[in-house]
């Protein structure tokens, strides 16, 4: 997708509207409408579009620093419309991932999931990546539940569909642990022969 440097946006935004209104002092309206015509229209594409395209870029690279800092020149997520405050939240969640922030990532995690997003493919990725921290955090249970959720869904994604067969692995290990903890404690109550009780003084 072709997109335009987030600075030269800033750039385009500046000199259009400023040099348009100029122009409009000076020569009148209609020469200063192209000029804002244009910064208009990349205001109005950064206020709903924001910086989560480069961001998800950069972050694709491994660059979380510059990443961060990227999408923290988005002006106000509110201002983006649905489907890229969804990515918002989901970069931001992400990139709470790798600095070890595992509470705050499922806040803006949990944010993402409550928009509407434009596939099963982006709430799977959501949902993989909860299912991830629940399972380091050792709560299978609330693991076990967003994994049924995440099996509703209809995965396209080559690489989603790999990671699904990953974590149904990791559930059935679970279970065969637990089984076995749960066998060696009945095992434990079990009568090993006929012993007499000590006698009661």
């Amino acid at each position: 997708m072709f997109t335009i440097n987030i600075y030269l946006k800033f750039a385009i935004i500046i000199i259009g509207i400023l040099g348009g209104v100029i122009l409009w002092n000076f020569y009148g309206f209609w020469y200063s409408f192209p000029f804002l015509l244009i910064g208009i229209i990349m205001l109005i594409s950064y206020l709903l579009l924001g910086t989560v395209q480069s961001a998800s870029v950069l972050m694709q690279k491994m660059d979380y620093e510059g990443s961060l800092k990227r999408l923290n020149l988005t002006l106000n997520p509110k201002f983006l419309y649905v489907t890229n405050r969804a990515y918002y939240y989901i970069v931001k969640g992400s990139l709470e991932v790798q600095s070890g922030d595992k509470n705050n990532a499922e806040v803006w995690f949990n944010k993402a999931l409550e928009l509407k997003l434009p596939t099963d493919n982006e709430r799977a990725m959501i949902l993989m990546q909860m299912i991830n921290m629940q399972i380091n955090k050792n709560q299978w249970t609330q693991a076990n539940n967003t994994y049924r959720e995440l099996k509703k869904l209809k995965i396209t994604t080559d690489i989603f569909k790999e990671q699904m067969d990953m974590l149904e692995q990791a559930f059935k290990q679970q279970g065969r642990v637990k089984m076995s903890g749960q066998m060696d404690q009945r095992s434990m109550f079990r009568p090993g022969g006929k012993r007499r009780m000590p006698r009661m003084r």
